[in-house]
């Protein structure tokens, strides 16, 4: 009667026809049931005798089984029933209806009440069937959504049981996206433990990791701190990697965007790898300092004068004026604070720190009481090509912006500088210390009393009171994620199937993420004395290939197999190894144990001023021997191969 299902049709059956088959006899039989005791409450005699009960159940019997086989309704897939495959099932019932009439009619005469009985077993019968499929159906579909659900939830094991990857459990279990199995780590201190619950595995080699893996069918491990993923970045992150579980870590406060949440996992990024212990501030003293100030950022909308508006958007400050000659970075800098701080009262100038009356304007109309000076050419390669725009940006411009701080008495003028003004091979390093050289000079010379030609005239000071500007400076290494940074650009080449170029193996550099080295930066601006130049700790160096080695790798690449990695040699000005900075020989120490002051040869300022002015006309002369020679001069540190 019914032919066996192969492997392939069953699969795509919800259940087996011979099953719906069996279930559409019971549910047409349970509705003559049904029939037969409703009916015996309105029409106590028309079921007198069990005679004609047995011959109405067993003319249901055989009209349920016939009309069934012959009009194939078992066949009818359940879960993609239709409006038309309904038909079928009420002519089953419609036909079984009537041939419960016809039975009636022949053996016990025509009443009114049978064909009431035989409407109403039709109906009951009808309903029965289409609504035991339709509640199948919603089982079905909850079902199969629950299983799909949970199949797009990963399954993680969270690393360490200190009281953050707790907090983290707590707040994942409920996600939609990650089913928390439970604990893993090293110690075997809560081996076979169970905490919140959930168990604690330990492992001690790849071996035991392995097991662990597969046993429970992990696709995640989640890193609740930033530190643990470094600890583990050669053992269990490289084993993560090798195997093709995902690496995931709770974002720093610093990353959230507003209206995230805090707990919001994401996947390992190279930057969290790089092994460097944040400098710890005092954040509250910064906060002090900067509440109710009218502060000023020149480079306004580049990474790192961006980022320290963002922070400084948040200190209460009385007034952020943002001063950068880019006018859509600045567009969409001023779309994000309009965004995300609608309290906040920023204005943004289109200005170049060039031009020495858009400058005085922006001085004369906001009166900044803090200026951070970021505004700078810092593309080494590119400088090299154009030294005399350097020169005239990060050296000239440096000069109208302090000489600019001095004539409206601004309280302090923070200078963003780089390590690369140490011992400079390129014509960027070499402007940015001529930059420190005039800054640091016109603090010795304020501090000595040297000072007498500044500007009466100014606003903010009298021939009786010397200029009260404080100049700092800050120099630090490369910032992650920076405009020009190489993480951005070996990203950019992993997503294009590589190569990932890198200019030597042998090439190393330090690194900071740009809001840590923007706090430090604050840090410093606020706990200095003045006319300082501030280095920080930049930890170890990294070494770039490796550096691109481990992105391919957490892209989920193998290096020099899926992606190539091409050496493409030593950029013009490049160096092979930056210069340490932090160290008792260049340094003495500060207020902060990680953050140190450098020792440099001290210039006169009236030296300085002439230097700066020759440079100026030698820049916009495009005379770039006459230039460099004098550059030479002033910092014979300075040893370039591109400018001889």
């Amino acid at each position: 009667m019914f032919k066996r299902l192969s492997i392939s049709r069953f699969k795509e059956s919800f259940v087996r026809e011979e099953i719906i088959f069996t279930l559409d006899m019971i549910l047409s039989i349970g509705a003559s049931i049904i029939v037969i005791l409703g009916v015996e409450l309105v029409f106590p005699d028309l079921f007198r005798t069990f005679n004609i009960v047995l011959t109405y159940l067993l003319a249901s019997i055989v009209a349920s089984f016939s009309f069934f086989l012959l009009l194939k309704t078992y066949k009818i897939i359940i879960r993609h029933l239709g409006a038309r495959d309904i038909i079928p099932f009420a002519i089953a019932s419609m036909l079984k209806g009537i041939l419960l009439l016809l039975v009636f009619i022949i053996g016990y005469g025509y009443y009114n009440s049978f064909f009431f009985v035989c409407v109403l077993d039709f109906l009951i019968t009808f309903f029965l069937l289409i609504g035991v499929r339709i509640a199948m159906i919603l089982v079905y579909n909850t079902i199969n959504q629950r299983r799909t659900e949970e199949a797009k939830r990963q399954r993680v094991l969270v690393y360490g049981t200190t009281d953050k990857s707790v907090a983290v459990i707590k707040r994942l279990l409920t996600s939609p996206h990650y089913r928390i199995v439970g604990f893993i780590e090293r110690s075997d201190r809560h081996a076979k433990m169970l905490l919140d619950q959930l168990p604690v595995f330990n492992f001690d080699d790849d071996n035991a990791l392995n097991r662990i893996i597969k046993d429970y069918s992990i696709d995640s491990i989640l890193f609740s701190k930033d530190t643990d993923a470094q600890h583990e970045s050669e053992g269990l992150i490289e084993f993560c990697i090798k195997n093709k579980v995902k690496t995931l870590i709770i974002p720093e406060v610093d990353e959230v965007e507003e209206g995230q949440s805090l707990l919001r996992p994401r996947a390992i990024k190279v930057e969290d790898l790089l092994g460097r212990q944040e400098i710890q501030i005092s954040l509250d003293e910064i906060k002090t300092y900067f509440n109710g100030k009218i502060v000023m950022v020149t480079g306004a909308a580049g990474s790192i004068g961006s980022e320290l508006v963002r922070q400084l958007a948040t200190f209460g400050v009385k007034k952020l004026v943002l001063y950068d000659n880019a006018e859509t970075p600045m567009h969409n800098l001023r779309l994000e604070l309009e965004d995300k701080f609608k309290d906040l009262d920023f204005v943004p100038v289109i200005g170049d720190v060039r031009q020495i009356q858009r400058l005085d304007f922006a001085f004369r109309t906001y009166h900044p009481q803090v200026v951070f000076h970021a505004a700078a050419y810092k593309h080494v390669p590119l400088m090299e090509e154009n030294p005399c725009e350097a020169v005239l940006v990060n050296v000239y411009g440096t000069r109208n912006v302090a000489d600019k701080c001095l004539e409206y008495g601004v309280e302090r003028m923070v200078m963003i500088s780089t390590d690369k003004a140490v011992n400079p091979t390129n014509i960027m390093g070499c402007t940015k210390r001529l930059a420190e050289i005039y800054v640091q000079s016109l603090g010795l010379a304020i501090e000595s009393g040297k000072y007498s030609n500044y500007n009466t005239s100014a606003p903010n000071s009298d021939e009786s009171n010397k200029p009260a500007t404080k100049f700092v400076t800050t120099r630090f290494g490369n910032v992650l994620g920076s405009n020009g940074s190489v993480i951005p650009r070996f990203s950019a080449q992993i997503a294009k199937g590589g190569p990932v170029t890198v200019t030597h193996k042998d090439i190393t550099r330090f690194f900071m993420t740009i809001p840590e080295a923007c706090r430090l930066v604050m840090e410093a601006a606020t706990m200095s004395s003045g006319n300082q130049i501030f280095v920080f700790d930049m930890g170890e160096p990294v070494k770039i290939d490796q550096l691109a080695r481990r992105m391919i790798s957490l892209a989920g690449f193998t290096p020099d197999k899926d992606i190539k990695i091409k050496y493409s040699g030593l950029r013009p000005g490049e160096k092979l190894y930056e210069e340490v900075l932090a160290n008792d020989e260049n340094t003495l120490p500060s207020f902060h144990n990680r953050i140190r002051i450098a020792k440099v040869r001290e210039y006169d300022f009236q030296y300085s001023q002439f230097v700066v002015a020759r440079l100026e006309n030698l820049a916009r002369q495009v005379n770039i021997p006459d230039m460099v020679q004098l550059m030479k001069e002033v910092v014979p540190e300075y040893h370039s191969e591109t400018h001889r």
